[in-house]
């Protein structure tokens, strides 16, 4: 091969390495092979199935700045000259120790592969044609590489491309690599020593490079969240691109990925479209992937979760076999779905994502998921595991120079250690100057949170003087709810009991002010629990007064600052008791540890403290345990029967004089929500309805039977895939109701008829996921019917009868909110939900559904007609939600004139 020919085949490697990255590979392995071997370095060692060292072949490295990008649209040039990190002289050894990579050479230029050193080559270049080709044929190896997700291996190939070039009198050669280097350089970590970079190569480029440099430049800038900077280089880009589409496609990738952290949504979604038509046209898939695979951050950031997660699972088909790049959707949607309060959900992804940059060696992206995922462990529950991934973010932010993100890690630490055990006497004082960090950093919010704690902790410690400081300079500094909750707490000190509920109460109507937007009910309990201590405070102020009136309004302003009703509202109470009629509400609530429960009946209303809640959570798991063993038929189960007494006696034994044989409604809080209430022996044939909240259930109850516009409740049935009995319970269901509806079990279908129908029964298999509550489903025939499907309703039915096992689940993230898949329909309007809260076998699924809907045509409202099912069969687990205490009506009456919902 000529040293013409070396040179077109390795610059038609570094074209292909975008689009055919394994092609790339081949052929500037074949121009490296085929160079003579006096002017050969040591190529290093090409892993066996074609990818670099062997290992992730097939994979693609996350690209990109503000998010993914591409190698063709996201070149990468940059690291410091080509020397290490560590400033050392050109000459150094890149510190790769990962095997598979050979160092490019030691303190005297020599390649520990065996390779000639740099002495030699400079000493011969003068009479060779090859060295030219040598250097562009590394930069393909490099590029190829950096799309198959070996970051490390594209860095070393860079390094020696640039050596070479440079070795060989070659500077427009070793700028390219340089421009190549800037976005692997901003991958691994090290963003400003990537802008450095991009400012040492562009004089050796044309104009077009540069404009090609100014996209790279994009990466690192928005990396560092300098987003309007980075829209800026794409925008001086586009003009001097030309017809490069790879470049130009890349450029709208990155400018749109910047403007959706800017908020400009409308351009960003222009971009990331133009994107994906430009990479389309040319066949460019792998960028047209990252550019779909975008629109799932795009949707979240815009707070169109269902949008969000439907464009995700387009891009996880897409993206199989490019870990990487997969990774990074991954992470960008947590991200997103952090803001928007979903943290389990945004667990869930971060736990797949991280594995994948770890051992990609892509040190930016992994530095911020491990910080991203520390976060989401401490706030869904995990202090222990926050902490190592925070202390893991903080090395890893360290090395890479970035510290205007250490003090954060610092916070999450802290507050993890505060969560695992007793305050030192040191840790106020850690949190005070971990704050100080933060507002040098520009987190302002997160320093003012932690200040508070710091203040609180310092109480408990009995240090009132310090923690009295602190509480005034946060009330004078005006920051929102924490300056309120500050105001609050000083007032208490000072005795003024009246005053701190005014703080408490003006502090709730700034969170339900914040959250009233969202429609999403989980986004909008995520939203709302930074006033969950706030209204933890009012509802301990409300407990010194021993009145039960003050404690269930106190209780309920929180509930409906959780459910969506936008202001701390409590239901009137002479409105509820005549609601009521002779029933009883009984609603829960949770105060420094304890259990206590507000009684209201049509003669008065009694405040009861119950004792420990763990005691009663621990009852419930064994009691769930044991329902879950009996489905099992496992002989060696604990009795169910047992432990629910025992629940009984801790939930109801000061009560029972207050409830007699009267039917219940029930407010939960916390694990309760999973309690099989009915189960209990004292609401054996009792009517039993389970709410959100007060106000929630008496919304219900003056939900009319059928709603404007529709006829009678004539049901929908739906037979899912999977279940021996489905066909017989749908058609029992016809049967009890005539002129019953049967809709085939596809999504479309059955999104079609709640959308029209009063009442739906929906038959098949269920799955509640207690760490990302959006994602429990109903399997259908083509795939799953998630909750977060279901948030596109509109005009949901008035009554659901989910015959699935655990479809009654839910986690509350705060009270008043439940998640799940009754509790999402619950809040999108729906009156009553009747599902299971465990496994149930299908032929006693059957029994109890035939006598359930013999109850329901006979006029039996639904909380009366699942006990009176309940009592006939023995069959237990199933529980009626929202308001279950209105008749459903039945038969071809005329529709209902109604105010509207």
């Amino acid at each position: 091969m000529t040293a013409d020919e070396a040179l077109a085949a390795a610059e038609h490697a570094v074209d292909l390495s975008g689009s055919d990255p394994a092609r790339a590979l081949a052929l500037a392995r074949t121009v490296l092979a085929a160079l003579p071997a006096s002017c050969r370095e040591a190529t290093g060692r090409i892993g066996p199935a074609g990818g670099p060292g062997g290992a992730r072949d097939g994979g693609v490295s996350a690209d990109g700045a503000t998010k993914h990008d591409s190698e063709d649209g996201i070149p990468a040039d940059g690291a410091p000259e080509w020397g290490p990190e560590d400033g050392s002289s050109a000459g150094d050894a890149p510190e790769h120790g990962a095997e598979g990579y050979i160092p490019v050479g030691d303190a005297l230029g020599r390649d520990s592969g065996g390779g000639p050193d740099v002495g030699v080559i400079a000493g011969r270049v003068a009479g060779c044609g090859h060295c030219e080709a040598e250097a562009v044929a590394h930069r393909a190896l490099a590029v190829a590489a950096r799309e198959l997700g070996d970051l490390p291996f594209a860095e070393e190939r860079l390094r020696r491309a640039v050596r070479i070039a440079l070795s060989a009198g070659l500077p427009h050669r070793a700028a390219q690599a340089r421009l190549s280097l800037v976005h692997v350089r901003t991958e691994l970590g090290h963003p400003e020593q990537a802008l450095d970079v991009a400012r040492d190569a562009e004089p050796g480029l044309t104009p077009a490079e540069v404009g090609k440099l100014g996209v790279h430049r994009a990466v690192a800038l928005a990396r560092l969240g300098r987003y309007r900077e980075a829209v800026d280089h794409c925008d001086r880009a586009v003009p001097v691109l030309g017809g490069d589409v790879r470049f130009l496609a890349g450029a709208m990738l990155n400018r749109g990925l910047a403007r959706v952290f800017l908020g400009e949504f409308g351009a960003a979604e222009a971009d990331l479209s133009r994107c994906a038509e430009l990479a389309r046209d040319a066949g460019l898939e792998h960028v047209l992937a990252l550019a779909e695979g975008n629109l799932p951050f795009l949707a979240a950031r815009r707070g169109d979760l269902p949008a969000a997660f439907g464009a995700y699972r387009r891009a996880e088909s897409v993206l199989v076999g490019y870990p990487e790049r997969l990774a990074t959707v991954r992470c960008d949607l947590a991200e997103a779905l952090v803001g928007a309060h979903l943290p389990g959900e945004a667990r869930v992804l971060l736990e797949m994502a991280v594995p994948e940059l770890a051992a990609a060696g892509a040190g930016t992206a992994l530095a911020e998921a491990l910080l991203l995922l520390a976060r989401v462990e401490l706030r869904t529950g995990d202090p222990r595991r926050a902490r190592e991934s925070a202390e893991l973010a903080a090395r890893e932010l360290a090395a890479q120079g970035r510290t205007v993100l250490a003090p954060v890690a610092e916070e999450i630490v802290l507050r993890a250690r505060l969560a695992l055990g007793p305050p030192s006497p040191e840790l106020p004082a850690a949190m005070l100057s971990c704050a100080d960090a933060l507002d040098a950093a520009g987190h302002g919010d997160t320093s003012a949170a932690l200040r508070f704690t710091a203040a609180e902790v310092s109480l408990g410690l009995g240090d009132r003087p310090s923690a009295e400081d602190q509480l005034a300079l946060l009330a004078r500094s005006g920051r929102g709810v924490v300056a309120l909750q500050a105001t609050a707490l000083r007032r208490s000190l000072a005795g003024d009991r009246r005053g701190a509920f005014a703080a408490v109460l003006a502090g709730l109507a700034e969170v339900g002010a914040g959250t009233r937007t969202f429609e999403d009910p989980a986004v909008r309990a995520h939203a709302a629990r930074a006033g969950e201590p706030l209204a933890g405070f009012g509802l301990a102020l409300a407990m010194r007064t021993g009145r039960g009136r003050a404690v269930l309004a106190w209780a309920e302003r929180w509930r409906a600052v959780t459910g969506g009703a936008g202001r701390p509202l409590a239901p009137g109470l002479a409105a509820l008791r005549a609601a009521l009629g002779e029933s009883v509400l009984v609603e829960f609530v949770r105060h420094e540890g304890d259990l206590a429960a507000v009684v209201v009946a049509r003669d008065r209303v009694t405040l009861r403290r119950l004792g420990p809640f763990q005691a009663v959570a621990e009852a419930i798991v064994r009691l769930r345990y044991g329902l879950r063993r009996t489905h099992l038929l496992d002989g060696s189960a604990p009795d169910p029967g047992a432990e629910a007494a025992e629940l009984e006696r801790l939930l109801f034994g000061s009560l029972r004089d207050r409830l007699g044989d009267r039917p219940l409604v029930v407010v939960p809080t916390g694990t309760l929500h999973t309690l099989p209430w009915p189960l209990l022996p004292m609401n054996a044939d009792r009517p039993v309805t389970v709410a959100a909240s007060a106000a929630a259930w008496l919304a219900g109850w003056r939900v009319p039977a059928v709603r404007e516009g529709r006829r009678a409740a004539m049901p929908v049935v739906v037979a899912g895939p999977g279940l021996r009995y489905a066909e017989a319970e749908a058609r029992m269901v016809g049967e009890c109701h005539p002129g019953t509806e049967r809709v085939a079990a596809r999504r479309a279908e059955v999104m079609s008829a709640l959308e029209r129908a009063d009442m739906v029964h929906l038959a098949a298999h269920g799955m509640f996921s207690p760490r990302s509550p959006l994602l429990s489903s109903i399997d259908l025939d083509d795939g799953p019917l998630m909750a977060y499907d279901l948030l596109r309703l509109r005009t949901p039915p008035a009554l659901v009868v989910l015959s699935a096992c655990d479809a009654g689940m839910a986690h509350a993230p705060a009270d008043g909110a439940p998640l799940g898949l009754a509790g999402t329909f619950l809040s999108l309007g729906t009156r009553c939900v009747v599902a299971s809260l465990v496994p149930v076998r299908d032929e006693e699924t059957l029994t109890l559904m035939t006598a359930f809907h013999g109850a329901l045509a006979a006029g039996d409202p639904p909380a009366r007609a699942l006990a009176v099912a309940s009592g006939k069969t023995g069959v237990a687990g199933f529980v009626c939600f929202g308001c279950g205490d209105r008749p459903v009506a039945n038969g071809p009456e005329e529709p209902v004139a109604t105010n509207g919902r």
